[in-house]
């Protein structure tokens, strides 16, 4: 198994690679949009890097607010719920990382997330429904495997992938409705090479936010099973998330209303996988829940 160390060294690396990437992507679609639009290659790639920038250093400095805003969670003080924080601080200081901040959902389907830029900006957040129904040993286990995340640096890349892809839509939807605004006219007007960028705009503005959820994906799954060792071997009880998993995947409520595809992968299971069929399996941020609790069972 890779260690700590190397899971670390190994995510930092993912996240140049990743900048790289999108960067290459916002490129494509703003030089296509001001070739497009506005007849110019170099200013659409100017007025899309510096929206790029603008918006990303936005999601990376107040990201984790962003996140816990569209997610509709409420930050919880001490007074609020003493289990709770106590179980947070508790596992923190065996994990050797600053407190997170501590959020909840009040959603009675059983989930829980943990994002940020690093172990000292960082937030953990689970749904009233999993809070009022896991007993203390599944509890432990989950918050386990999301503070696992937050040591190993996990919620970097989630929370980067998060607001890169939040750019590559924005700049999509931009492009897209120039077009039923009929901005592409004049390009489709001055003949046949018009024409066709026009046709290859409308088709980079369809695929980009497809090729941004493909970035997504290229963030390993393994990471939820290094997390599930991780967590384990924090608690030293890996029957109690175990079994938490399987509450989590019996609950007849699977739907977090307030989850959206941009934050579907933060979440210690799809919080929207009542969406079946080969296409959701596929583009799934996940790997298989019964697998993960056999894995545990297996330790």
């Amino acid at each position: 198994m890779v260690d700590f160390y190397q899971h670390i060294t190994a995510n930092k690396v993912k996240s140049y690679v990743l900048l790289v990437l999108f960067l290459f992507v916002v490129i494509l679609l703003g030089g296509v949009l001001g070739e497009a639009f506005w007849g110019s290659f170099e200013f659409g790639i100017i007025f899309a890097f510096i929206f790029g920038v603008v918006y990303s250093l936005v999601g990376w400095f107040s990201g984790q607010s962003m996140i816990a805003s569209v997610s509709k969670a409420k930050r919880i003080e001490k007074k609020d719920d003493p289990y709770l924080w106590n179980t947070v601080e508790g596992l923190s200081i065996a994990a050797g990382i600053p407190m997170p901040k501590v959020y909840m959902i009040e959603e009675e389907s059983m989930n829980a997330f943990a994002t940020g830029r690093d172990p000292g900006h960082s937030l953990v957040c689970v749904t009233s429904g999993l809070r009022k129904r896991m007993n203390r040993q599944e509890l432990e286990g989950v918050l386990a495997h999301e503070l696992a995340h937050i040591k190993n640096y996990d919620i970097r890349i989630m929370m980067l992938t998060t607001v890169l892809i939040g750019v590559v839509t924005l700049l999509s939807d931009f492009m897209l409705r120039s077009f039923l605004w009929g901005g592409g006219r004049r390009r489709s007007d001055s003949g046949n090479a018009g024409a066709i960028l026009v046709v290859v705009a409308l088709v980079l503005a369809i695929l980009a936010p497809i090729i941004a959820q493909l970035m997504r994906l290229a963030i390993s799954r393994k990471r939820e099973y290094l997390a599930d060792a991780n967590g384990a071997l924090l608690t030293r009880y890996p029957p109690g998330l175990a079994n938490a998993l399987r509450k989590i995947r019996d609950d007849h409520d699977t739907l977090v209303d307030s989850a959206n595809k941009a934050t579907a992968h933060l979440y210690i299971e799809n919080p929207m996988r009542k969406a079946k069929g080969a296409v959701n399996h596929l583009f799934s941020t996940h790997p298989d829940i019964d697998d993960r609790i056999k894995r545990l069972e297996a330790m």
